[in-house]
């Protein structure tokens, strides 16, 4: 399958776990492909083993000019753009009000600020390439509320509202605008959470996980997503949220 075949994309986030995978099947689709992370090292060497269909720019998406240096690092390499995928993002698991200010602020500057700053510096790059979109990485706590995610179910919930107000601003210019609200998947990120989880509920995670949504989702999965939103299958659909949790959020039980 190459639906992705001709399209230039930058997707943060992407040095490991859930970006990586991203990017990963946006190349193997046929996209070409600018990495984007903080951690200079190993989204370069991430870039090297994806080919010449990838490249690769550190980037801190709390930082205005490190944002739109990565989409003109983009354009330069690709000679335009046609996708953004805001990924990077971070967790805090805690109780809500043992939070800090300081995690507060940290938290939204990387989750929520990341995703503005990206489509803000992008929207020239896309809307010039006739057929843009915006695949934002939201969360299944940003639709329901999640004792211990507080701040990072209020982050992803802000997601979802940008993702809907793009959307409604920028049909004008030919931009798409979606986002993708998994469950626990299979990542580093839910790893570390593990402990903080099984000590609050009093039971196993993999028991928790196994009833609530049978399995832990794959990376795979969640990318499968990313790349039909990304693609021109998807030239309808914008403004909207996709829900992937295994059943999770479907019943009361």
């Amino acid at each position: 399958m190459n639906e992705l075949q001709g399209r230039r994309a930058l997707v943060t986030g992407a040095a490991q776990g859930l970006g990586l995978a991203i990017a990963s099947l946006f190349v193997e689709r046929g996209a070409q492909v600018m990495l984007c992370d903080i951690d200079e090292a190993r989204v370069t060497k991430a870039a090297a083993d994806l080919g010449p269909q990838a490249r690769a720019v550190r980037c801190d998406v709390t930082s205005s000019a490190d944002v739109a240096a990565a989409v003109e690092a983009t354009r330069q390499a690709f000679g335009g753009m046609d996708t953004l995928v805001n990924n990077a993002g971070i967790e805090i698991v805690k109780p809500l009000l043992d939070h800090t200010e300081e995690e507060f602020h940290r938290l939204m500057s990387i989750n929520v600020l990341g995703v503005f700053l990206g489509m803000k510096h992008s929207i020239g790059a896309l809307a010039e390439s006739g057929r843009g979109a915006i695949v934002n990485i939201s969360s299944l706590a940003g639709v329901n509320g999640v004792p211990l995610f507080g701040f990072y179910a209020a982050s992803k919930a802000a997601v979802l509202q940008l993702t809907r107000t793009a959307a409604a601003e920028l049909k004008q210019v030919g931009v798409r605008v979606n986002a993708v609200c998994p469950g626990f998947v299979n990542t580093a990120m839910v790893d570390r959470l593990i402990p903080t989880v099984e000590a609050a509920v009093g039971v196993p995670f993999s028991a928790l996980v196994a009833v609530k949504q049978g399995r832990l989702g794959t990376t795979h999965e969640v990318a499968e997503m990313t790349a039909f939103l990304a693609s021109d299958a998807a030239s309808w659909t914008t403004g909207s949220h996709y829900i992937l949790d295994g059943g999770l959020s479907a019943g009361l039980l």
